[in-house]
């Protein structure tokens, strides 16, 4: 009996442990492919994550975890379970392919005058 005892607990420590490590993986939504966001995040499945992915390559990268309610199928609530799994990164958001050729301003190096009345 008492074997039996030691081997329960050792089983239960192992587990916590486990579900621990699980716990603490995070995840670069800007960057991750489908399979990995599948893994780290809780309420997301293989549909999900290909949709981030899919949002993310259409409207370039995630400024703010809550922008992951923007995509089909996520809600705020699984934005909140995955708030301490989501990493935004540290590059600069990347913009899609669509409004990339658009040229963009470029601030001058002189302010511009301003009318006095």
């Amino acid at each position: 009996m008492k074997f039996l005892n030691t081997l329960l607990s050792t089983l239960v420590l192992s587990l916590a442990l486990a579900g621990a490590a699980i716990a603490g993986e995070t995840v670069n939504i800007n960057s991750a492919d489908a399979a990995t966001l599948d893994r780290v995040l809780v309420n997301i499945g293989p549909s999900k994550a290909q949709a981030i992915v899919e949002y993310r390559k259409a409207h370039g990268a995630f400024r703010s975890a809550e922008q992951l309610a923007e995509v089909k199928g996520v809600g705020l609530k699984t934005v909140e379970k995955n708030r301490d799994r989501i990493s935004l990164g540290g590059a600069a958001p990347a913009r899609p392919a669509a409004t990339a050729s658009r040229p963009q301003q470029v601030a001058s190096a002189q302010p511009k005058p301003v009318a006095r009345r």
